[in-house]
């Protein structure tokens, strides 16, 4: 099973991916990922902090969602170490595939 680290602040996303991965722990601040359990970390992207904290994740699976607007922000988390970061729009409907074991 896949143990998941989460920084993902609004509760009905926070749902959803609860509903896709029995084994998450979600963190208030993004900076509390770096101490979190979990093989594979989920950020939600447009969140302050978030860019920050990324290169510290490095070791572990990042996968960010953010707003398909904010191509800038995407961008820069994909140089900050995000592994994979999508549009808000194609992760939560590929979230259970996304967070299933490999």
């Amino acid at each position: 099973m896949t143990r998941v680290a989460a920084y993902v602040p609004d509760l009905i996303d926070r749902s959803k991916l609860a509903a896709a991965c029995r084994d998450v722990v979600f963190v208030d601040d993004p900076h509390a990922l770096v101490d979190a359990p979990g093989d594979v970390v989920v950020v939600d992207l447009m969140r302050d902090g978030v860019l920050e904290v990324l290169p510290a994740l490095r070791g572990r699976r990042v996968i960010g969602f953010g707003r398909h607007t904010e191509r800038a922000r995407l961008d820069a988390a994909a140089a900050a170490g995000c592994d994979e970061v999508l549009r808000r729009s194609a992760f939560f409907p590929r979230v259970a595939e996304l967070l299933a074991p490999s």
